[in-house]
């Protein structure tokens, strides 16, 4: 989508610091980061929220989780644990319409998150 921020930075038409990409999904520091590491990992399908998947976009969700396990690794956060989110609305927060997981750790989370 045009006027999409993350479709922008997953186009490269908008700066983002990417820490990884692959032919489904790129992944990219936050730019307001809740905690030392805090990771954005977007589909490159524009997809505005988890209510708007679809059954052929069963395999993506894969891809996303893959790559979030990859970047625990990579960042040194999977040993001591990491919390992933989505956000659906901007009730619970969503702020851009393109889903996208937050991979964050480095801090000890609280319960609840909210």
């Amino acid at each position: 989508m045009a006027d999409c921020l993350f479709c922008g930075i997953v186009n490269g038409d908008v700066k983002g610091e990417v820490v990884y990409q692959d032919s489904s999904v790129v992944a990219f520091k936050d730019i307001k980061p809740k905690a030392p590491v805090h990771l954005l990992i977007v589909p490159r399908k524009h997809i505005a929220t988890l209510l708007d998947v679809e059954e052929g976009d069963k395999g993506l969700f894969g891809d996303i989780f893959f790559a979030a396990n990859k970047l625990a690794g990579d960042h040194g956060i999977s040993q001591d644990g990491f919390r992933v989110v989505f956000n659906c609305g901007e009730g619970a927060g969503q702020s851009v319409f393109h889903i996208h997981l937050h991979l964050l750790g480095g801090r000890a989370m609280t319960w609840p998150p909210g």
